[in-house]
Order: C-alpha cells, then structure tokens, then sequence
C-alpha cells in the first residue's frame, strides 16, 4: 500500500472554494489561503442564527498504545461514509502541533484512504494559528517582564507619574504566566530570565509547549470574537504583593492580544480524500489541555451539515472526559453519540500480559487469545466510562492487514453483549468511505435515540470533591491524595472565587491511571495531585498529576529524521 503521503500527494483535489460551496458556504464567507484551504468567517454564524442544528458524533479510543488505534482515521472515514450514504456531514478536528510532528508521534491528519489532505499543508504551519497563539503568549509575558522592570526601577510615584498607568506592585515570586513555542524542547522547562545588568528583576520561569496554552484553550472554548476579547482580559498573568490576581485587562496588554489571534479565531476549511469538508480549529493537547477542537467550528458545522463528527485526544478518560465535563458545559452543546475506537493490538498492549518493551515487538499481532480477553477489560471498562455520561456508545474495531478473523469475530460478540449500542469493523484506512459504510448507518442509528447527557459533577461541588469524584468515578482510583501545595492553592482559588471551575486532569494518557505503567483497568490506585494552575480565561482549573510535563521532549530518533525536500521541492517524510 502506497504511504500517506503517496496518497495525498497522488490525490485529485477539488478547489476548497467547491467544497465550501457545497457545505453551503457563500463565497464572502471564505477567506481563501490557495486552492486547497481556507479561513471560515464568522458572519456565517450570524446568517444562519436561527438554523435547525445537526447531529453531534464525538469520537475517543480506548487506552492509547505505540501502534496508534486510528481516531483520526476513523473520524474522517466516518465522515466521508456518512457523505456516501446520503447524510451530509463535516468534520472538526484539532490542528497538529509541530512538537508531535517532529516528535514521536508524527501527524494529525489522518491515514491511508482517510486522510485530510493535503496533509503536509496541514502537519506543518496550515494557515498559521498556532504561530499566532505562540505570538499573542509571548507578548502577554513580555509585558509582564517589562512592567517589572519598570516598576522596579522607577517605584510607585514615579512611574505612575511618567506611563500613566497604574502601579501593580507585581510579585516576582507570584508570575502565572511563562512562555511558550511550538516545539518539544525540554531544555525550557526550567529558566531563569532577566539574567545580566538592567534587564531584572531576576525570576524562574519556563516555556511550554503552545498547545498548553491557556490562549490555546480560549481559542477553542470561546463563541465569537468579543467572547476571546473578554476571555483574554480575564487571563491572570500574576499576583501582587497583596496575593491579589493581575489580569491582561490590568496590564493593558488583552486588547493586543486579541489583536495577533484575530484571524486565528476563524476555522480553517479543508477537505478530505473524496472531497468531504473538515474544519480545523485550535490544537489543545488531551493530556496537558482539554484536548478538543474548537466550540467555533462544531457551531457552524452543525448549522450546516446533519452530522458533525469531532474528536477527543487520546481515551475516553482524557478527551472525551473533557469534552464532555469542559466543552460541553461551555458549549451547552451535548453529543448524540459516541464512537470508542478500538484494535486488537490496542486490547492486547493493553492486557497486562505484555510489557511496555514487549509491546513494540511483533509478536503483538500474532493471534493470542489470552491476550485479547484480558485486554478486552481495558475496552469494556472505556464503553461504561462513555455510557455513564448517558449517551450511546459504537464500537469501531479499526482493522489491520495482520488481524485475525477469528479475533475480529470473537471481539465483535463481547462488545455486542456489553453495554455498546453497536459494533463495527471499520476499513477506512484501505477501503476510504466504503470501508466504514456499516459504521456511518449504526452510528445514524445510534444518534436516534434520545440523548439523557449528564455531567460528572455540579458546579457547586467543592474543588477538592471535584478531584476525588474524577479520580474514583472518573478513574476507578481509590481516592485523590494533594500535596500540600495543592491543599494550600484549592484553598486560595476558592478564596479568590474561582472554585465554581470545572477541572482539567492533566495526566499521563498511557493509563486510566496517573501511572503509565499500569495497564488493563487498574484498581486501588490514588491519584497524587501536586499542582492546581488557574486558567479564568478558558474558565477551568488545570491539576497536574505525577509528573506529567507541559513541555514534551525530543525522544532518541525523532521523527525529523524523516522529515525532507526532494528535488521537486516536494516535502517527504511526513506521516
């Protein structure tokens, strides 16, 4: 079979200005980047205000493993069967992040005969969001670092007296906001700036990665423009002296902000293999972020088209847990269905009778039917967790060249006597939109019933409820233990009047656990919290667990390696 980027590159592509057109764009309403992409103003939303809204389909897996299970796959096969079958349908995915890119993981843009294409347009730049978002970051913390200086240097009087501006007597042990770059470079985890003469005060501080952006996270939860304006201004870049918080808004700096992320605010349309549309928009990471695209492009897909299909980052546990007690809440726009994707490598890396090291080894596609029942609880266990936020589950076992017929068939009869709606092979990856025509009619079949959507826990309940409720119900944990840090920050962002937030779990995905070693369903686990980290603009509350990182690192042989020009000038590498 022909490599992904054979495939896109191979690939006859309509003008996006036709794709648009049948989605039921007008031509004003696309801000066109080439032939093949473009930005989505957001005057659609006003023209079509009072439209009957569609169907909302979001996908999630089971715990992730090496092989990868094929989301992204099945969300756009899903999309382009959805299309062949007479429902119009469009796509909302996550805009790659070039740390994975040229990481481990590689690209986001699908695979095979399921892919957004092209797909190295979209893997590297697309139409510059998150380069936007990095730029609007990095401003917010150099005006912090600069009205440090300042205030320092001149004292109350005096600089009120030469800006203008008022004194915010800012802490330099108290700054919430650090840097970012869109890149893995773990170097920056830990930095001390302001470092030789008249460029202090001197401060530790760090880079993330920009999906773990707190703008990040506002591009995708944000309704309109005036929206993000108002979500940035809320932004709380550090404290004073006075353990008081210091917004955007009080530095003077939300309105430049919003400035350099006003394009990045509209979704960019794009297309797949048979020429079905897809919006990407924002790119927050699952494990660090709420791990969802954007509230913006889901609203405007659902004014026009009958089914939307999203995605959530890695398992259920993780994206589609945020989707659903973070974008949700914010959006008011809950899901019809469900769609949990599986493999049988995924069930058997995931059985506990394979090592981390075993895992990568071939014999994981060899047939072994111990294995595959112990690795089945990990996929049970993931179709409970869907269905106890009260909407029908599908099951899609995405295939392999290398899966057995036997496996296939004996897994297909335990899903269907669990509490999944459905079951299907999906073939997307080999066979395009006839490869999951059986997954788009059980998944129409699925978004008939009526939804009875519920969140995990009320916005009243305590912060400290809140993390012992995600952890025992949301994980299965024994309870939640906090470092004293953390006891002392829940105390204060209650006192501050922030507890009302929703909670963000930023935790290794390799496990429903926070420990990546342990695999299948673990039990008699405790979650340690170490940290809790406000985010008023995105409007929730980041705990991070163990030692999850918001700065990933270059492993031993990143994908860069791959990653070339060849002599037509032609990008090769990616996938």
């Amino acid at each position: 079979m022909l490599t992904d980027m054979d495939i896109s590159s191979r690939a006859s592509l309509k003008n996006i200005t036709e794709i648009g057109a049948d989605l039921g764009l007008l031509p004003e309403e696309m801000m066109l980047f080439g032939h093949t992409k473009a930005k989505v103003e957001l005057s659609v939303l006003q023209r079509l205000a009072g439209q009957r809204k569609g169907k909302l389909i979001i996908v999630t897996a089971v715990t992730p493993t090496p092989h990868g299970e094929g989301k992204t796959v099945t969300s756009i096969g899903l999309t382009q069967s959805l299309n062949v079958i007479g429902q119009k349908a469009c796509a909302c995915i996550r805009q790659p992040s070039m740390g994975p890119v040229f990481g481990i993981k590689g690209g986001a843009a699908g695979g095979g005969y399921a892919q957004v294409v092209p797909m190295q347009e979209m893997n590297l730049h697309l139409t510059g969001d998150i380069h936007a978002v990095s730029s609007a970051h990095n401003l917010g913390a150099a005006a912090i670092a600069a009205r440090l200086f300042h205030e320092a240097r001149l004292g109350k009087t005096e600089f009120e007296a030469q800006s203008g501006q008022a004194f915010l007597d800012i802490d330099p042990n108290e700054i919430r906001w650090h840097r970012v770059v869109d890149h893995n470079d773990r170097c920056l985890r830990q930095i001390h700036v302001g470092l030789g003469d008249n460029n202090g005060p001197e401060y530790g501080s760090r880079f993330d990665i920009t999906a773990a952006s707190e703008l990040m996270a506002i591009l995708a939860l944000s309704h309109d423009l005036a929206d993000m304006r108002a979500r940035i201004g809320r932004l709380v870049l550090a404290l004073n002296t006075q353990g008081q918080v210091i917004t955007a808004e009080n530095l003077g700096v939300a309105g430049a902000m919003t400035a350099i992320m006003a394009d990045a605010i509209k979704p960019t349309l794009m297309q797949t293999l048979n020429g079905s549309p897809c919006l990407i928009h924002s790119g927050p990471f699952a494990n660090i972020a709420h791990g969802n695209s954007s509230i913006i492009a889901d609203d405007i897909a659902l004014r026009l088209a009958d089914f939307v299909v999203t995605e959530g980052g890695f398992g259920s546990d993780m994206g589609f847990e945020k989707f659903c007690n973070i974008k949700v809440r914010q959006s008011g726009q809950a899901p019809a269905a469900a769609v949990l994707v599986t493999t049988l490598k995924a069930l058997k890396a995931n059985s506990g009778l394979v090592t981390e090291v075993d895992s990568n080894a071939p014999n994981i596609h060899v047939p072994d039917q111990a294995r595959l029942e112990a690795g089945f609880a990990n996929l049970n266990w993931h179709i409970n967790n869907v269905a106890r936020y009260g909407i029908p589950v599908v099951v899609a076992i995405n295939r392999f060249a290398t899966d057995s017929d036997a496996e296939l068939q004996w897994l297909m009869e335990a899903v269907n006597a669990s509490a999944a709606f459905g079951c299907e092979i999906s073939d997307a990856f080999s066979q395009e939109e006839a490869g999951a025509i059986a997954l788009a009619q059980t998944v129409v079949r699925a978004a008939e019933i009526e939804s009875q959507f519920k969140l995990l826990y009320p916005d009243e309940a305590s912060l400290e409820a809140k993390l012992s409720t995600l952890a025992e119900v949301g994980y299965g944990a024994a309870g939640v233990s906090l470092s004293i840090e953390a006891k002392q920050q829940a105390q204060q962002l209650t006192a501050l009047g922030y507890g009302h937030l929703p909670l963000c779990m930023a935790k290794t995905p390799l496990s429903i656990s926070h420990d990546p070693s342990l695999k299948g369903v673990p039990k008699d686990f405790v979650v340690p919290v170490r940290e809790l980290v406000l985010h008023a603009g995105a409007g929730f509350i980041t705990a991070l667990v163990g030692n999850v990182m918001t700065m990933p690192g270059l492993g031993l042989k990143p994908g860069y390696l791959k990653i070339d020009i060849d002599a037509k000038g032609e990008i090769v590498g990616l996938g």
